[in-house]
């Protein structure tokens, strides 16, 4: 497991170093990271509106759908992932697996579609165009499932009350490993699940919305909502 993690993060490296070579490529990329923070913060208006589910939405927009520089942690975790390995519980190792993925596939896709823009700016109808495409329903619905993956397991963890306590005694070690920002993700969403005090609506929300809007973009005219779970505000809508 550790190398694929490796290759993963090896990965999302090639991506940042096109954009470094493409100055232009950069902006547009780090343009659209911006638009899909404003359209997850738009589709999930009524969530982060909402005490119980308010701090785990915020959570996925600022660690999962956030412009970020991400390079600083992701050299850390390039340099340490055998002792990550070692050091971890083999379920959090699964966990980093899946959002190291997570990771490299959202940075190929966002460079592919910031490579189709034909702008600088990203509005909604530059966006859809983006994604059209780019198309890669596959990788997209793969993309999709890993984010619930990653939310499934927070959830997991919350069931587990010693592993809060194994993660409190790991800050030592972990910063001593150059692994202080992945520590911080996991006791991060650990808390905000375990405040939820329940993830299955809020997860459903976030598959039902996310597929609905992968089909209206996939294939126009399609409905932007499913039923299910309370409903978002239209992912389609104009954005600033």
């Amino acid at each position: 497991m550790d190398q694929a993690i490796a290759q993963f993060l090896q990965d999302v490296e090639t991506q940042r170093l096109a954009r470094l070579r493409d100055a232009r490529l950069g902006t547009r990329v780090l343009a659209l990271k911006h638009y899909q923070q404003r359209r997850f913060a738009r589709s999930y208006a009524d969530l982060l509106a909402t005490p119980r589910y308010a701090d785990t939405a915020r959570f996925f927009l600022e660690e999962l759908y956030g412009p970020r520089d991400y390079s600083e942690r992701d050299a850390q975790f390039a340099r340490v992932v055998p002792t990550l390995v070692r050091l971890f519980p083999r379920d959090v190792v699964g966990t980093v697996h899946d959002l190291a993925e997570l990771h490299a596939l959202s940075e190929r896709l966002d460079t592919a579609m910031a490579a189709n823009l034909g702008q600088d700016s990203v509005d909604a109808a530059a966006y859809a165009r983006a994604w059209q495409t780019v198309g890669e329903p596959q990788a997209r619905a793969r993309q999709i499932e890993l984010t619930l993956a990653v939310g499934r397991a927070l959830e997991h963890y919350t069931r587990k009350p010693l592993l809060r306590q194994a993660l409190r005694m790991m800050r030592g070690p972990a910063a001593a490993a150059g692994m202080g920002e992945l520590q911080r993700f996991l006791e991060t969403g650990f808390d905000t699940f375990r405040a939820m005090k329940g993830a299955d609506e809020f997860l459903a929300c976030v598959s039902e919305r996310e597929q609905a809007l992968a089909a209206a973009l996939f294939a126009p005219g399609a409905p932007a909502r499913a039923a299910g779970c309370p409903a978002g505000d239209d992912p389609l809508g104009q954005l600033p």
